[in-house]
C-alpha cells in the first residue's frame, strides 16, 4: 500500500490517502513542542510528493500558527491546494471573556470558520470537524449551521471528533431524517493502547457508513519504539508532559516490539498497520516534528500482519469496556445463538439452558 492507494472518506464521494498528515506540531508556540517553518514545509514536501492528499489542522493548534503555515503553503503554490483535502476544526475559544467565541452555536461555528479559513487563505474546506461536544447547543442548530455552511460552498463535507456515541447518533438521525448534511467520518483516539471506542463509538461508525480517523494512533508516542524498558526516552519533546507507560501499557509495548523484529520494522509500522487492519474504513493520522518521523511512520502502509500477529496484538491490548458492551460480547452469543454460528460468529450453549430443562 501507498500514500496513493486512495481510500473513500465513509459514506461519501471524498477520496484520502490511507494516512492523514497531522498539522498539530506546526509551529513553534506555545510551549516550544511544535516544529519549525522550513521543517514543517519540507513535511509537507514529502508528504504531498509521495501522493498523500489529506491534511488535519484546527484553529488552535500551535496558537493558530498551523493554520497559517498551511495557508503560506498553499498560497506559495497556486493550483496545489484545489488538490489536497483540507480538514481543520472548531470549537475551541480563542477569545478570553467571549462566551460566543467558541462552541457550536450557529453564530460561533460561522465566525470560527471565516476565521480559519482567513488564516488557511482558502474559501472552503473540505473537511470540517467538530472538535468537541458542546452540551450547552442543542445538537439540531449545530447540525442546521453545518448544512448551511455546505449549501453555501463554505465547506464540503461534515464530521465529529471527541463526541459520545449517542449525540453523534442523534446528530445523524436528525440530519438524515431533515435531509441535512451527515456525518461521513468521526476523528477519535484509537490505538493499541486506547481501545475503549470500541464499546460504543467504532461500532456506530461501522453501522453507518463513518469512517474513524484516528488520533495519536502511537499513543503519545509509547508504541513510536522510543519507550523502551529501563531505558531514559530520547527525541521525545512530550516525554515531560505524559510521563512514561505503566506496566500494562509496557505489555503491550513489548508485544509491539517482538512483532517488529520478526517483520524487519519499527513498532511504529507495526502499530500503524494494525489499525489499518481493523473493521471498516480507518485512515490514521500521523503527525511529524521532524522529516525523518514522517517516513519512519508513513512505513506502516508497507506491513501486512498475519492473522497470527493481529491475534497476539489484539490479545495483549484488549480494552475493558464500559456497560453494556460487555454483556454484548460472548454471553450474547451463548444466550441468542444457543450453539449455532451465524454469520460466522460461533457460540457455546449456555450451561443453564439445557434441552432436558426446557419447559414446554
Amino acid at each position: 500500500m501507498a500514500l496513493n492507494d486512495y481510500v473513500t472518506l465513509g459514506r461519501s464521494g471524498l477520496r484520502v490517502s490511507p494516512f492523514a498528515l497531522g498539522a498539530m506540531t506546526f509551529g513553534e508556540d506555545p510551549g516550544g513542542a511544535g516544529t519549525t517553518v522550513e521543517e514543517s514545509e519540507r513535511i509537507l514536501d514529502t508528504y504531498l510528493e509521495l501522493g498523500g492528499n489529506f491534511i488535519d489542522t484546527a484553529n488552535f493548534y500551535t496558537n493558530t500558527h498551523s493554520e497559517k503555515i498551511l495557508g503560506d503553503y498553499f498560497a506559495a503554490r497556486p493550483g496545489m491546494r484545489e488538490h489536497v483535502v483540507l480538514a481543520s476544526k472548531f470549537f475551541t475559544n480563542l477569545f478570553p471573556g467571549d462566551p460566543n467565541g467558541g462552541g457550536a452555536g450557529r453564530s460561533s461555528i460561522t465566525a470560527q470558520l471565516h476565521q480559519t479559513l482567513r488564516r488557511l487563505q482558502t474559501d472552503y474546506l473540505d473537511v470540517y470537524w467538530l472538535h468537541n461536544w458542546d452540551r450547552h447547543t442543542p445538537i439540531e442548530e449545530t447540525m442546521r449551521a453545518l448544512d448551511t455552511l455546505v449549501q453555501s460552498g463554505k465547506i464540503r463535507y461534515v464530521g465529529f471528533s471527541n463526541t459520545p456515541a449517542w449525540v453523534t447518533a442523534q446528530a445523524q438521525t436528525t440530519a438524515l431524517l431533515r435531509g441535512w448534511t451527515p456525518l461521513i467520518a468521526l476523528q477519535v483516539e484509537y490505538s493499541l493502547l486506547a481501545r475503549t471506542v470500541e464499546g460504543e463509538v467504532a461500532p456506530l461508525a461501522l453501522d453507518q457508513g463513518m469512517a474513524l480517523v484516528p488520533w495519536s494512533p502511537l499513543k503519545n508516542g509509547f508504541l513510536s519504539g522510543k519507550y523502551q524498558r529501563g531505558a531514559d526516552v530520547i527525541d521525545s519533546a512530550r516525554a515531560a508532559f505524559v510521563g512514561g507507560p505503566s506496566e500494562a501499557e509496557f505489555r503491550v509495548i513489548d508485544v509491539v516490539g517482538a512483532i517488529a523484529d520478526e517483520l524487519g520494522t519499527s513498532s511504529a509500522a507495526v502499530s500503524l498497520a494494525w489499525l489499518l487492519a481493523r473493521r471498516g474504513t480507518v485512515v490514521p493520522i500521523v503527525g511529524a516534528r521532524r522529516l525523518e518521523h514522517l517516513t519512519s511512520n508513513l512505513s506502516g502502509l508497507e506491513v501486512s500482519l498475519s492473522a497470527e500477529q493481529v491475534g497476539r496484538l489484539d490479545a495483549v491490548s484488549a480494552p475493558t469496556l464500559n456497560y453494556p458492551a460487555e454483556v454484548n460480547g460472548d454471553t450474547r452469543a451463548m444466550l441468542q445463538f444457543a450453539g449455532t454460528t451465524i454469520d460466522g460468529e460461533a457460540s457455546g450453549v449456555y450451561p443453564p439452558l439445557l434441552q432436558s430443562d426446557v419447559r414446554y
